[in-house]
């Protein structure tokens, strides 16, 4: 099984513990990562296709990473680059049919969806649906894959890791944050990559 993960930094993420990691970033730690036996590719996803083939991985995460990519930018001809809705495109195409999408963004109007001055892409808690279904919303702007919810929740970065992790612990980590640290902040997306 084999899993990439989006904008991955020093320590890409493997949520389903796959076999096989891979790693994807603007910077360059094909080193870095190289020592740790995790493949990596690097690109910058605002222009640039995932540097990997189509249908190759079981499963990609993007982890506090979709809120960085803008939903448009001018491009030099004068027209605009839908940029967000593309590289959900990037994501159907690597994953096999079936494939999951695990994906973590804050979400308006918590204020970690702002405080970052990177954040350029603000969600809200209905953003995924855009790209559920075959008549996803989102096609009207250049989508053309077909993703199938299978939970999106609201949740804190401390419960990403390991989203099968007891359910006790992340439910005490989850009051925890709740009540004593301004609330949950993230909602988490895992959907299913429908192809024919």
């Amino acid at each position: 099984m084999r899993h990439l993960d989006l904008g991955c930094g020093l320590s890409p993420k493997n949520p389903y513990k796959y076999d096989e990691l891979y790693g994807c970033d603007l910077r360059d730690l094909s080193y870095e990562l190289a020592k740790k036996g995790i493949i990596f590719k690097k690109a910058n996803l605002v222009f640039d296709p995932i540097p990997f083939e189509d249908n190759s991985f079981d499963s990609v995460s993007a982890m506090d990473f979709l809120e960085h990519i803008p939903r448009q930018i001018n491009e030099p001809n004068g027209g605009l680059r839908n940029a967000f809705v593309l590289v959900m495109n990037e994501i159907y195409r690597v994953l096999k049919p079936d494939g999951v999408l695990f994906a973590s963004t804050p979400i308006y109007p918590h204020p970690s969806a702002f405080v970052n001055p990177t954040h350029v892409n603000i969600m809200s808690d209905k953003s995924y649906t855009y790209f559920i279904g075959s008549g996803a919303q989102a096609a009207m702007y250049g989508f053309n894959g077909s993703f199938q919810k299978i939970r999106v929740y609201m949740d804190t970065p401390n419960n990403f890791k390991y989203p099968d992790e007891d359910q006790f612990k992340k439910w005490i980590r989850r009051l925890h944050r709740k009540y004593l640290r301004g609330g949950l902040s993230h909602q988490v997306w895992e959907l299913k990559a429908i192809k024919n």
